[in-house]
């Protein structure tokens, strides 16, 4: 591709992009002028966004996929971070070890380790923007009646890692923030349906948000209409931690 093609090209690398928000989010990036890029272990049927194979705890597989995506094109490519679990309604204090190791390596090994590579790429070509998926969980609220304390507490180092590297990055042009959604009406969260009454009773316009909702934020915090933004956190709950 020509550098003057090159320049033109928004892209965008979603982790998680296979399922769920992270499907939604390359969906409508895509659909709005964007070269969008799951990143995931499989490979999903009908799924947006080109595929690239990646495993998000592996330090060689994420720079082969960077490699990769500067090997096809030479634009930044700006990273969001969706790739998410949550231990299933278990007591803290019957919590596995390997379980607790699970959470805490998807949504938070994870999360630095693609940070760590992208960014790179980013301050050396004039910089970009990341935009990490935490949660209301994270800071704001404790999450009832189901106990998961360590996605909590996972969510909260995402937090915490995106105002550190906003400062270690943000004066070489790199952005990172983090949206906190609260609880989105997901193929995930429908495997609930019984918590659906308290959640949305406990959220201040009565309803789960959509992966829509999300997408649009993500594509805020991506654009130079957050250009001000900058080791923020967006929440975005409907009003649930205001109850």
């Amino acid at each position: 591709m020509g550098l003057a093609a090159s320049a033109r090209t928004r892209r965008v690398a979603v982790t998680g992009g296979n399922g769920g928000i992270g499907d939604e989010i390359c969906r409508v990036l895509s659909e709005r002028g964007w070269k969008t890029y799951a990143l995931d272990r499989a490979s999903v049927d009908g799924a947006a966004g080109e595929f690239i194979e990646c495993d998000l705890l592996d330090a060689a597989s994420i720079d082969r996929a960077v490699a990769a995506l500067y090997a096809e094109d030479d634009s930044p490519v700006s990273l969001v971070t969706s790739a998410g679990i949550v231990e299933d309604d278990v007591a803290a204090e019957d919590l596995d070890i390997d379980l607790v190791d699970r959470v805490m390596g998807v949504n938070f090994r994870g999360v630095f380790l693609t940070n760590q590579a992208f960014g790179r790429e980013l301050l050396v070509r004039g910089g970009g923007a990341i935009v990490n998926i935490a949660s209301m969980s994270g800071n704001h609220v404790v999450n009832f009646p189901q106990r998961q304390c360590i996605y909590n507490s996972s969510k909260a180092a995402v937090t915490a890692l995106t105002k550190s590297l906003a400062v270690e990055w943000g004066s070489r042009g790199v952005r990172v923030n983090t949206l906190s959604p609260g609880y989105i009406d997901t193929p995930l969260n429908g495997l609930k349906k019984h918590m659906h009454a308290s959640w949305n009773e406990g959220t201040v316009i009565g309803r789960m948000g959509t992966p829509l909702e999300v997408a649009n934020a993500v594509e805020f915090l991506l654009s130079d209409r957050s250009g001000y933004f900058l080791g923020a956190e967006l929440l975005m709950d409907g009003g649930f931690s205001l109850r």
